[in-house]
């Protein structure tokens, strides 16, 4: 079983590339909120405790969580290995994950950072929209429409753009993102698991060199 984390502030692209990865070598997307509310909806134990702090309004505490996640990669279709989206989100997360894992004898594989430029992210974030229609993504200095205000799918005219999608709601993001979250860079890489990819490379160059971090782990084990 591999297990892979993908690092990486907001708008890096960790969701665009845990979904192709999963796709590619057969392993499972696991989003710690679809977790949740799945324990929650078949009723297990760990989901009835889980339900009853959600139903107070409360935090899940990380250990729920992470009794969780471990549960879940028990399940005949993780067998190949799992990319952990969303968590863990801080150092205290991860170090409670490790331990659990390896009492399990698992073990965090890969970690891999998504390495950006922040004022290029903010540009990038600052300058989505979608079309109203069919949902295609679009940026005004990266991916315009080939005809200037027609959906190159479904030649819909009609296009949004998410309120918080704005250089001073990103950088806000990009503050809680590197006080909470970058020091797991510095954790990961004093175990040896962590790889450094460029985010900031076309979607299919960044898939590439993750492809390449997957079959060095396969190759190594």
């Amino acid at each position: 079983m591999r297990i892979l984390i993908l690092l990486g502030p907001p708008g890096a692209g960790k969701g665009t590339q845990a979904k192709e990865i999963a796709a590619r070598h057969g392993l499972i997307q696991l989003s710690t909120g679809d977790m949740l509310r799945a324990a929650v909806k078949v009723g297990s134990p760990v989901g009835r405790k889980a339900k009853a702090m959600m139903d107070k309004g409360e935090l899940v505490p990380d250990a729920i969580v992470i009794k969780i996640i471990c549960d879940r990669l028990e399940e005949p279709d993780c067998r190949r290995g799992a990319i952990l989206d969303g968590f863990p989100r801080n150092l205290a997360q991860a170090a409670a994950l490790d331990n659990v894992l390896a009492d399990k004898r698992k073990k965090v594989n890969a970690v891999i950072e998504l390495r950006v430029d922040d004022e290029e992210l903010i540009k990038r974030i600052a300058g989505r929209f979608t079309c109203s229609r069919c949902g295609e993504g679009y940026n005004d200095a990266s991916k315009r429409p080939k005809a200037e205000g027609v959906c190159d799918v479904c030649g819909s005219t009609t296009f949004t753009r998410r309120p918080d999608d704005n250089a001073q709601t990103m950088r806000t993001r990009l503050m809680v993102y590197y006080r909470e979250t970058s020091p797991l860079i510095g954790y990961y890489f004093c175990k040896g698991n962590l790889r450094t990819v460029d985010g900031m490379a076309p979607i299919a160059n960044v898939g590439r060199e993750i492809d390449k971090v997957l079959g060095e782990i396969k190759e190594s084990k």
